[in-house]
């Protein structure tokens, strides 16, 4: 088993078994002549990331990676509209991130790359296995490698702006209700204005059915929350107690009352919401600071 696990590495090994031999010296004394220089083949680029390529090789790989993805789940391609620049896109947003992170003085060392290669080995049940997967996954050693690098990197950069998220919070406790059209909202606005009780009217007519039976009740959530922007702007423009106008969303039109406001311990899924748009923040952030130039039409 240990003898496999090493399997993977001997070209590397080999590299440098060859290097060590174009050192000795020649039989007889004879001197020899210095052997040329090498000039490594430009490798085809499909974008550039503040210089750095991303290479046509690993795009396709990643795109193929994808495709088998989506066949795996039924998922029809023709219905994907678009997807090969959005797996591009994904690529681009790794290597901002890796170089977020190397630009913090993140760096990986090469033990660290090769120990998860062999971590992989260990949860495939062997090199073999290992060596399996990465041709059935469009991977050769040395992308795989490549990968994995700025995957780690990419993955400390995503890390350090979750940790900057603080666990406390300005929140809101806030409910609607949710109808058709504006004419009928401020009907029940209206009715609410003048004593009638809002969970009552909200269980009758509102037409968000996760919230009807709690009388509106959108529990505690702070900025960046919602997936409605328009009610949480109103909801944290109130005080407490207080009826806001009328607000549209794409879902319709929204009564909003917020109960009560203080800062709070966020909730899990509330702070990973928000860990979420700081990345997707950090990400709109650099790209607009960033040069990247995409040499293809995928």
């Amino acid at each position: 088993m240990a003898g496999q696990r090493h399997s993977l590495l001997a070209c590397l090994a080999c590299t440098v078994w060859l290097a060590g031999c174009s050192a000795l010296p020649a039989p007889n004394g004879a001197t020899p002549s210095p052997p040329p220089t090498p000039t490594a083949t430009p490798q085809p680029i499909v974008a550039l990331v503040n210089g750095e390529g991303i290479l046509q090789a690993d795009y396709e790989a990643e795109l193929a990676r994808f495709e088998a993805a989506q066949a795996a789940l039924g998922i029809d391609l023709a219905t994907l509209e678009g997807y090969q620049g959005r797996v591009l896109q994904a690529l681009i947003e790794r290597r901002l991130l890796a170089q977020g992170a190397a630009a913090e003085g993140v760096s990986v060392r090469e033990e660290a790359v090769l120990a998860e290669t062999q971590n992989l080995a260990l949860d495939l049940g062997s090199t073999d296995a290992l060596e399996g997967w990465m041709a059935e996954n469009n991977y050769t050693l040395e992308s795989l490698i490549r990968g994995l690098r700025e995957e780690m990197l990419a993955a400390e950069m995503v890390a350090r702006l979750a940790e900057a998220v603080p666990a406390d919070a300005e929140q809101v406790h806030a409910r609607h209700i949710l109808m058709p059209s504006r004419e009928e909202a401020e009907v029940l606005r209206d009715e609410v204005l003048v004593g009638g009780d809002f969970a009552e009217l909200a269980e009758a007519f509102s037409l968000d059915l996760s919230t009807r039976p709690a009388g509106g009740d959108l529990g505690w959530f702070p900025q960046g929350y919602l997936t409605t922007p328009e009610v949480e702007q109103m909801a944290f423009s109130l005080e407490p107690g207080e009826i806001g106008e009328v607000v549209e969303s794409r879902l319709g039109f929204h009564i909003v009352q917020t109960i009560e406001r203080e800062v709070r311990p966020l909730l899990p899924d509330a702070l990973e919401r928000l860990q979420e748009g700081a990345v997707e923040s950090w990400l709109a952030e650099r790209r607009q600071a960033s040069a990247i130039e995409i040499l293809i039409a995928p």
